[in-house]
């Protein structure tokens, strides 16, 4: 199976540091896999154009290669001013409409304080039900009093890291499961 981690910006730390925690967290529970964490910091991306994601070029043409070849995708994303970043909502311009059909979606949320704990439910999840990917039901949510130089230190976030890969591996098997024995009866 193909797991790609995604740190959805271009700025801080925090968003970074809980995608690479998670990260290695599945190359050690989870080492059959294909893990590719992409940190958005790392590529030069242009803004959507509305052209097919196989016509860009460079960075865009590998992110959003990547992303359409996984089976599971983990989306980071901080909270800039009660919604999330614009290069995130970029990189889901860039896909197709039903790009995250038949993938498995989990998210990490990280922001300065608990009164954002809701942008998750009312920017994130709406996109990634509208491009028909299927949510892990539970997200984690990280403040930033959870972080000292780029460690996590509350236990009970790596914990809930720990559940979200866990519970990500176990509905992408079920799912793939289904989703095969569907076809099979139905010969599609």
């Amino acid at each position: 199976m193909k797991i790609v981690l995604l740190s959805g910006s271009t700025v801080g730390t925090k968003t970074k540091t809980a995608m690479t925690y998670l990260y290695d967290h599945l190359k050690l529970t989870a080492p059959d896999h294909d893990l590719v964490l992409l940190d958005l910091k790392d590529y030069d991306l242009p803004f959507s154009d509305g052209r097919n994601y196989l016509d860009y070029p460079g960075d865009a043409g590998f992110v959003t290669a990547e992303l359409m070849a996984a089976d599971i995708i983990l989306i980071g994303s901080p909270t800039f001013q009660a919604s999330i970043p614009a290069t995130l909502k970029n990189i889901f311009d860039l896909l197709p409409q039903n790009a995250l059909d038949r993938k498995i979606v989990g998210i990490v949320m990280t922001a300065g304080s608990p009164k954002h704990f809701l942008v998750a439910e009312t920017q994130l999840k709406p996109i990634i039900h509208y491009m028909k990917g299927t949510l892990v039901s539970n997200y984690v949510f990280i403040e930033d009093i959870n972080f000292y130089q780029q460690t996590i230190t509350n236990d009970d976030v790596t914990r809930r890291l720990h559940k979200l890969a866990e519970d990500s591996l176990v509905l992408a098997k079920t799912y793939q499961a289904a989703w095969q024995e569907q076809e099979d009866s139905y010969g599609f």
